[in-house]
């Protein structure tokens, strides 16, 4: 792997610059799919929301899911005097901005969704080469902190999102504007303040299509470990994505709430699981690098999510949903701390091409994203609209995403 000559030992611009900027964009990513998208698609049809949401998502994420691989191979090959990933940063968060705002003016499911197409595809263009950061700038000791400090910011922000989002909710204008505008500026900003060395003078193989193609292909055979991470995060994530993605609808359609009162509680509940986020991001991320260990806080970290999304299911009120906020952020939290800590661990070949690899991780985290809605749609078609069946799928996959940790060898 490639290493920077940017002095990495405790560098805390860095990291506090990386992780406001990731709070940033997972703030606008959870208003964005749990509150502005949902109540833009109920106020263009109420009675197919759930399936026009479904259409929304899915088609979307048929575009974006490959687009972080590709464009961290492109970025592990990019040479320029601002260095390999900073062109893509900020052409992805500009591009991204634009997306959103266009957004706000759709009456459409069909404009909503194009608009949606083109935030998103930016949004992850830049999203893969800004986290690959952490492994082009940081030495492997610090990876535990660093992935704790960022998992905590971004996760906790997320919830932030959604608790302004649900303000916003009948602003919506105003939301998509505010929320473009603070990701095109938050990008820009972390770029001029940590300048990426030049890449001008980097050696660099000559282009091959068909071996740029065949990069996206690792081997399970070959790296069992780096396959054995990606089932884990995408089950992971389909168990915590599937909640998450469809919150607004279970309070209104499970707990009974009132539209108005849902977008107020949904912030209510995003609230408590920030507090979890904060508490168990920051705490696991240091006893990962403390103890070097990996494996077993992911596995308590499923856990502790199985144990969350039994809650509504034994509670179905707000009660229940707070305390399910409470569980999922403490088990959410101890999870994006550690994991991406685990998969810089098993990228092939030492990171060499870490922007590619770490890329084709990304789709096992942004595919439940297409996932999650047809999968909630075809659970509520199958028992009759009841919503109590997306805990209940939830907790089977993040019990098994905790097994496909297991079998990892080159991590403890």
């Amino acid at each position: 792997m490639v290493k920077s000559s940017v002095k990495v030992q405790r560098n805390w611009k860095l990291m506090i610059s990386l992780a406001l900027n990731l709070s940033v964009l997972f703030a606008l990513y959870n208003a964005v799919i749990s509150v502005f998208i949902p109540n833009q698609v109920a106020n263009i049809d109420a009675q197919r929301a759930a399936s026009n949401l479904a259409v929304v998502m899915t088609v979307e994420m048929l575009f974006a899911m490959f687009i972080q691989p590709i464009v961290g191979a492109l970025s592990d090959r990019t040479r320029c005097r601002f260095g390999r990933r900073t062109p893509w940063i900020v052409g992805g968060a500009v591009l991204g901005a634009a997306g959103l705002y266009l957004m706000s003016f759709q009456t459409t499911i069909a404009g909503l969704t194009v608009f949606w197409i083109l935030a998103a595809v930016s949004l992850n263009a830049m999203n893969g080469p800004l986290v690959t950061t952490i492994a082009d700038r940081f030495a492997e000791e610090e990876r535990g902190v660093v992935s704790g400090v960022t998992g905590a910011a971004q996760t906790a922000a997320g919830s932030l999102g959604i608790v302004i989002a649900g303000y916003l909710a009948g602003r919506l204008g105003m939301g998509y504007l505010a929320f473009a505008a603070a990701i095109a500026i938050a990008c820009i900003l972390f770029c001029l303040t940590n300048p990426e060395p030049s890449s001008k003078d980097m050696e660099m193989e000559p282009f091959n299509l068909k071996e740029f193609i065949k990069g996206f292909w690792v081997n399970p055979k070959e790296y069992p470990d780096f396959g054995w991470a990606f089932f884990a995060r995408f089950l992971m994530n389909i168990g915590y994505q599937g909640a998450v993605a469809y919150q607004l609808y279970i309070l209104r359609n499970y707990i009974g709430l009132s539209n108005a009162e849902s977008n107020h509680v949904i912030g209510r509940v995003s609230a408590v699981m920030m507090v979890g986020l904060l508490i168990s991001s920051l705490c696991s991320g240091w006893l990962s690098d403390y103890f070097k260990k990996r494996k077993r806080f992911v596995i308590f970290a499923a856990a502790i999510m199985a144990c969350a999304l039994v809650m509504p299911l034994l509670i179905p009120s707000v009660t229940g949903m707070l305390l399910y906020a409470g569980f999922m952020g403490l088990g959410y939290g101890t999870y994006i701390a550690v994991d991406y800590a685990l998969l810089i661990e098993v990228l092939p070949n030492s990171g060499e091409n870490a922007g590619k690899d770490l890329g084709v991780l990304t789709i096992a985290q942004n595919t439940p994203q297409a996932l999650c809605p047809l999968i909630a749609v075809a659970l509520l078609n199958l028992t009759g609209q009841n919503y109590a069946s997306i805990f209940v799928f939830g907790v089977i996959v993040v019990a098994a995403s905790a097994l496909c940790i297991v079998p990892i060898k080159s991590v403890k």
